[in-house]
């Protein structure tokens, strides 16, 4: 989108909303039921006042409710659905990338993927074990995964797109997402999709259910439940990267989403114990075992044993990601202070086989197993919360003070468990090595947090709240963190809010830990990188030094407008500023002779990676944007209701500090820097579209509906670290969602396409030559790279 195009836009936008309200009153006498709802909800986000809407928040939050999700889109991962409806969040469909494949990570204003807060019921969820070490978006970051919730068990998520370490800690730089499960029992869903692409491939099969029982009008308990087999695509192109291989010339590889086997389950449910208390848990589980590969070993390379493979072979990885979560607490007002008392348990595990050889023992034993166990990787947190909070009436406040204050206990851990030895020895299980015993451990962390939060209406327009968060974590010492929000209403109809908070991200146990020995595609080659941790020999012998918490200050500033029912705008500018930004340190190059004499020198000498990284806080960056939503329920049409929403994102990242280089990298002299140009420019900065726009339209007629989607993914620039002349910068892309739905009693069937008019990115020219063709396409697309998906479902709703 060029600037012109996003001028016109928002004038044209914010001119539709000054028209209202010069014509408010007309409207208002003439309007039908036809209403625009989304702002009026009430939320839990960012607030403890009770029935708070998102109208009168001080902060910018998106509700965005169960029909929402099943209605503007047809795939079942709840962040791709996220994405497609909220141009602030960036979901892409990176393949080849060591398992981020399995748990995609998903980006908030273009930040680190570890950088959004997620919650469950407003607790916080536990991240991954898995670590994103390929060399995709969010590389480095170990994020929540949303997939792992089954969609159809969601009633509503709460997206607060502003800084909340002050009232959440840890993580909440970019914002956060809160997924509220369903509490209704007097309806529920069963339902069955099928969907494939275009070109024959990545057929996908669902079937779903969700519903609950009532408990003697003093409680609830609701259920769901999904299972889902995809298979995989595969937009491989044909390989020539030696005309001396058996297999020039053909499609070799494999590029595109994984084979993948789901199922996710759900639980929610509360019991009043009495008038004071009420008992609550919830809880989900879910598995994915997927398969993904490596990159495809020629017959004639120096990874393939030809009398094995006469014509080379594709490594598989099979990853499997086991998640569970669990809370129970008790909940009530005493004396007119509400309480929540809560236990909370989170748990990953990532277990990676193999399909491949290990070329060293074959060479030493004459024998290689075709089959490895590369590990696990387990990450669980169990977190203790008691809240607290009262309104007090005071004179010079024009409504209540809402007085919130709640300890938490946060307990973390992180266990590496190593795979086979065969997996690990020499140069490992190929495209793909296990963890060695050197590399397995355990590792885990305490932390204590005290919080105060205080929230009125000051006086009849002028409403506010602050917080202030302390935080001591056992590893990293403690952290202040504050923020301050007002919002002032003009009139009715006009609103004008803003916030300043300051925040604060501890390294994840994995980014302090994590050792693994991988193919890679740098520098436009594959090579093998070793990633080691920071208190590593190999890793202090190259100058890594202990990692700092990310602090972060966050500015928004914004305004609402809502001159009538059913229509309104709000449009929000921000700016945060990051200091520490945690990163993978640039691939230095262990295979120069300079390199290997120097390690030898110092005792190591069993190296099986070409090259050496691990993570430093190299970096601070400086995001800024603009944010703007509009909805309008259009009336008097001869026939039907028509919504139209207008969602536009603007937001560019830019790194304004590296730090100086590690003297031994100097010493050395092998023109190696602490991060490399394609993480500076490009995974830090510019590998996301700075524009994002989506216009809707949700057109009902009697039985039948209809929903259109378009969305404009803006133009982005991937950097290389062989210079400019491999940057490429790729063109912006229009997609067209379409879906066509027809209720019939309880029943509903849909036939929809994502993406129906089958748009692909620009392919890529920067990996031709080291991939002799085989990914034509980049990893950081956004919308990634299979085209049209089409699908129908079919729902039973009671």
């Amino acid at each position: 989108m060029n600037n012109k195009f996003k001028v016109n836009l928002i004038t044209l936008l914010v001119l539709s909303g000054i028209y209202q309200i010069t014509h408010a009153e007309n409207n208002t006498d003439t309007q039908s039921d036809n209403k625009v709802q989304s702002l009026n909800k009430i939320i839990v986000t960012g607030t403890r006042k009770v029935n708070r809407s998102a109208l009168e928040s001080a902060q910018p939050i998106d509700v965005i409710t169960a029909a929402d999700l099943q209605e503007r889109t047809g795939t079942s991962e709840l962040g791709t659905a996220l994405a497609q409806i909220i141009p602030s969040i960036n979901f892409p469909r990176p393949s080849v990338a060591d398992g981020a494949e399995f748990v995609r990570p998903a980006q908030l204003k273009g930040l680190s993927p570890d950088q959004v807060l997620v919650l469950v019921n407003g607790k916080r969820r536990h991240t991954s074990a898995f670590i994103n070490m390929g060399g995709a978006i969010g590389r480095g970051s170990s994020p929540s995964d949303l997939n792992a919730i089954p969609m159809s068990a969601v009633a509503r998520i709460e997206v607060l797109k502003d800084g909340a370490s002050a009232r959440y800690g840890s993580d909440a730089i970019a914002g956060v997402i809160n997924i509220i499960l369903k509490t209704d029992t007097k309806h529920g869903e069963a339902g069955v999709r099928y969907g494939q692409y275009a070109q024959g491939d990545g057929a996908q099969k669902e079937s779903f259910v969700s519903g609950g029982v009532n408990l003697n009008n003093q409680g609830f308990v609701t259920v769901a439940g999904e299972f889902e087999n995809d298979g995989y695509t595969n937009r491989a192109g044909l390989d020539k990267r030696d005309i001396n291989a058996t297999t020039y010339g053909q499609r070799t590889f494999r590029y595109g989403d994984p084979k993948q086997d789901t199922v996710k389950l759900a639980i929610n449910s509360e019991y009043d114990l009495s008038d004071y208390a009420t008992l609550y848990g919830f809880g989900t589980y879910s598995r994915k075992d997927g398969e993904s590969t490596a990159f495809y070993r020629l017959s004639n390379g120096t990874n393939n044993v030809p009398s094995i493979y006469p014509n080379g072979y594709l490594p598989l990885i099979f990853g499997q990601s086991e998640d569970l979560a669990a809370v129970t607490g008790v909940k009530g007002e005493v004396d007119n202070w509400r309480y929540d008392a809560s236990i909370n348990f989170g748990r990953n595990r990532y277990t990676v086989d193999t399909d491949t050889i290990n070329v060293s023992a074959y060479k030493d034993f004459g024998y290689t197993p075709t089959r490895f166990y590369n590990g696990m990787l387990v990450n669980d947190q169990t977190a203790l919360n008691f809240d607290l909070s009262r309104d007090f009436t005071l004179g010079f406040l024009d409504g209540p003070l809402t007085f919130s204050t709640g300890l938490q206990y946060l307990n973390q851990n992180y266990q590496i468990k190593a795979g086979e030895p065969l997996s690990y020895y020499k140069t490992g299980s190929s495209g793909l090595a296990g963890f060695r015993d050197a590399d397995a451990g355990t590792w885990s962390r305490d932390s204590l947090a005290a919080y105060l939060d205080l929230e009125a209406n000051i006086t009849e327009k002028l409403s506010g709240s602050a917080a202030y968060r302390y935080e001591y974590y056992n590893d990293f010492g403690s952290t202040n963190n504050g923020s301050l929000s007002l919002r002032y209403a003009q009139s009715p109809v006009v609103a004008f809010r803003g916030s300043v908070s300051t925040g604060f991200r501890v390294p994840s146990l994995a980014q302090t830990h994590y050792a693994q020995t991988s193919s890679q595609l740098i520098n436009e080659s594959v090579v093998e990188a070793g990633t080691f941790p920071t208190d590593s020999k190999v890793a202090r012998l190259l100058g890594a030094e202990d990692l700092k918490p990310e602090t972060s200050r966050d500015y928004s500033l914004g305004v609402v407008l809502t001159p009538t029912d059913n229509f309104y705008l709000t449009l929000d500018a921000y700016l945060i500023d990051i200091k520490n930004r945690i990163s993978l340190s640039s691939n230095l190059d262990a295979s120069s002779s300079t390199v290997r004499s120097y390690l030898a020198q110092n005792g190591i000498t069993d190296i099986n990676f070409s090259t050496v990284r691990f993570f430093n806080n190299a970096a601070d960056t400086r995001t800024k944007g603009i944010d703007l939503v509009a909805n309008y329920a259009w009336n008097d049409l001869p026939y039907g209701h028509l919504n139209t929403s207008v969602a536009y994102n603007y937001n560019e990242n830019k790194v304004t500090k590296v730090r100086a280089n590690p003297a031994i990298l100097n010493a050395l002299n092998v023109n190696l820097n602490r991060i490399d140009r394609r993480e500076q420019y490009g995974i830090l900065s510019a590998s996301t579209p700075k524009h994002k726009l989506s216009i809707t339209n949700d057109y009902t007629i009697g039985n039948w509906g209809i929903n259109a989607n378009v969305t404009r993914y803006g133009s982005f620039t991937t950097y290389s670290n062989s210079g400019p002349a491999f940057d490429q910068k790729y063109s912006a892309n229009w997609l067209l969602d379409l879906a066509l739905s027809y209720k019939y009693n309880n029943w509903k069937f849909e036939l929809g396409g994502d993406n129906i008019t089958n748009v692909y990115p620009d392919k890529d020219i920067t990996t031709a030559g080291s991939t002799g063709g085989s990914i034509q396409y980049s990893l950081f697309s956004p919308f990634g790279a299979n085209g049209a998906f089409y699908y129908t479902r079919v729902t039973y709703h009671w």
